[in-house]
This record gives structure tokens, sequence and C-alpha cells, in this order.
């Protein structure tokens, strides 16, 4: 089999890889993952004001019609509540825009007023959604944030169906959450886990070999920023309204999707001492790095390099 071919481009406000295992279908497959990028974002992102998300959010308190596609997205964003006790809860939005990541992260000022008042998260429950009449309602005062779950969602439909127009193994990453679709390279897709999806393959991490469904890493050093003389950090936990405590700085998991994935790293970085013991009872493969470097794996996660 030739070696995977690869295209690189920015979308939903991160960096996005795709890799075929036949070069000849990189176009096709590049403009499939392009499309769904694009209906994902016109759906359920946060920093656009005409998306449905958006829609759902000025419109508190009354159901409202959106697509297929958003009731999917607010769905898998509740199942990792309840999956997660409520760790992982979408309706952190009101928090998020408080502590000052109100926009693109790319577009965050550098700093700003000190936070005044801190926003208690709502709780998921109070999220309705009625998939045969397709409408969502949040009650008044609370907003919608898909941002834990959405793009590893938008990873997952992605390389499926761009594996189904291609006609031959397919990976997508989006900011280092990555899904696989189709059949892989004879030993697996070879994929460098770091802090940093942005680093290069010489950075420090580990080199795993992922054969189907998703990886992900939730880190808590990439995605920072100042607010109020504070540096702040993306990984919110809902009991507090604030960035969860750092015990780790970067979970990396392995599932049968990019979607659970996300969802068991997300959680580990808010559970945090008591992730380790988690993530194994849910036999789920992670690498869990603490602030000084250290490293520990559980899971069956590997415990050398596998390239």
């Amino acid at each position: 089999m030739r070696d995977p071919a690869r295209h690189d481009f920015r979308a939903l406000g991160t960096g996005c890889v795709v890799l075929v295992t036949d070069p000849t279908r990189l176009q096709p497959a590049v403009g499939e993952v392009r499309a769904e990028l694009a209906d994902v974002d016109m759906a359920a992102s946060r920093f656009r004001p005409d998306s449905e998300l958006e829609l759902v959010n000025h419109s508190a308190g009354t159901a409202v019609g959106v697509s297929p596609l958003l009731v999917d997205a607010v769905l898998v964003a509740l199942r990792a509540a309840e999956l997660t006790d409520g760790d992982v809860d979408p309706t952190v939005g009101e928090a998020m825009q408080v502590l000052g990541y109100d926009r693109d992260f790319g577009h965050l000022p550098t700093d700003g007023e000190a936070v005044a008042t801190l926003v208690r998260v709502p709780g998921w429950q109070k999220v309705e959604v009625d998939r045969r009449r397709g409408t969502v309602r949040v009650p008044s005062g609370v907003r919608l944030d898909l941002g834990a779950t959405a793009k590893a969602l938008a990873a997952d439909r992605a390389a499926t169906r761009a594996a189904a127009v291609a006609g031959c193994g397919v990976l997508v990453s989006l900011g280092g959450d990555l899904a696989v679709a189709g059949p892989p390279p004879r030993r697996g897709w070879e994929v460098r886990v770091t802090d940093d999806h942005a680093a290069g393959p010489d950075a420090e991490g580990q080199t795993v070999l992922v054969q189907s469904g998703g990886l992900a890493t939730s880190s808590t050093t990439v995605r920072r920023w100042a607010w109020g003389g504070e540096e702040l950090h993306h990984v919110l936990d809902p009991r507090t309204g604030r960035p969860a405590e750092v015990v780790w700085r970067t979970v990396s998991v392995a599932a049968a999707s990019c979607v659970d994935a996300n969802i068991a790293s997300t959680a580990a970085i808010i559970r945090g001492n008591a992730a380790p013991a988690w993530l194994e009872s849910l036999g789920l493969p992670a690498r869990l790095v603490l602030p000084e470097g250290s490293v520990v794996r559980v899971g069956g996660w590997p415990a050398e390099e596998a390239a």
C-alpha cells in the first residue's frame, strides 16, 4: 500500500488534517470533509451570529425548528452530560462568555477586565429536544455551548462521509481530535500524541497506531488566555463555572468514536485525581500527563512507542 497522502487547512477555528490511503482519492475526500465541516459550522457554531445554535440561544424560552444535524449535535452533547454525571455540560455557554471566551479562540483579546461575578451552570436537564418535530428549546437565561462535543462529532461525520465517497481509508483530525473510517494502512494510522496538535513529529509525546474509531486529546496547556490578570483555560468545571483545577495538563483517550474519546478525555480533565480509576473502569485506553511531565497510562494504552 502506498504512503498516505495529506492535506492541511483550517476549519472550525482549528487546524484540520485529512489523510487518505489512496493518494489519487485525496481531492474528493477533502471536498467531502470541507462540506461536512461547513455544515457543522452553520449548525453548531457559537461564534457566528447566523448559526442555528445562536438562533436557539437568542430564542431562549421558545422551541426553535432546526436541522437534523443540530438536533443530533445537541443530543450528542446531552448524552455526554448523562454519561459523565454532568461533568461535560453543554449549558456552560454563559459561563464561557463571562470568562471572556466569546469569539473564535484566535481572535480573543490578550486580556480583559476582572471577572466580577461567576455564572452558575444551569444544568443539561433543562434542555428540551424533540427529534420528531425537529426542535430545540433552552430555558430563558441558558446558553448552549457545544464546543466539548461538536468538533469530535464533526470529525466522526467527516471521516465517514469522506471514506464513503473516496472509497479508501480516511483519517480526519480537528485540532488533534481524530476519527478514522474505511480500511486503515497495513500497520494502522501513525499518530503522534502531544500536548499541542500543531507540534511537529519530534515534539514531546508518544507515537501510537490507530486502526479504527477515534482518539481525542483534552489539554489545559494550549487554549489559554488572560482575563482580569488571571490565566484561564477552556475546560470548564460545571460545578464552579470556572476552568477545572489543573491536575492533568493533557489527557488522551482512544474509543470506538471520536465523540466517545472526547467525552472521556474532557471529563477526565474535570475529574482530576479520580480520572485514572474512572477511565480504567470503562476499559478505555488513556494517557494522562501531569503538569511536570510524568505519564500515567491506563486501560491498555501502550507503554512504549508503537512506531
